[in-house]
């Protein structure tokens, strides 16, 4: 699985978090899960893409306050409490992967991001999402 198409789940995942309790989550995990075993043909559990998928979550969600601080610090005239809900998931992965992947350049990191965001978002959102994390560029 590329790693375009596995930030692209990434997002759906995470996404998920913004519309459902931490005690719905547990839920809502198996679901997805199982719907990815399904997509590509695999038994759960025995799919390395979905390891690393259920890895990248849980490591993204732990550093979840830490990035919101981060975005709330570095936005002008917003917070993350103002932010929608596509744009907020997307910058969350992309200063995850900036901050805390040594494996993703901040290069890729804010082209993937304004990928999701023209792919997912409203029409201005990729200008938004490239503009916020230029700022964390370094």
């Amino acid at each position: 699985m590329s790693r375009h198409t596995l930030r692209e789940k990434l997002f759906l995942l995470l996404f998920r978090t913004e519309f459902h309790d931490k005690e719905d989550m547990d839920a809502q995990l198996a679901h997805f899960f199982e719907e990815f075993a399904k997509e590509r043909g695999m038994e759960e559990g025995d799919d390395p893409a979905a390891a690393e998928l259920k890895e990248r979550f849980d490591d993204l969600c732990a550093h979840l306050e830490e990035i919101d601080k981060k975005l709330d610090e570095r936005i002008s005239g917003w917070t993350t409490n103002r932010i929608g809900k596509v744009e907020l998931t997307i910058l969350r992965i992309a200063v995850y992967e900036m901050d805390y992947d040594e494996l993703i350049s901040d290069a890729i990191a804010i082209n993937e991001a304004v990928e999701l965001a023209k792919k997912y978002g409203q029409e201005k959102s990729g200008e938004f999402i490239n503009g916020v994390l230029a700022k964390f560029a370094g």
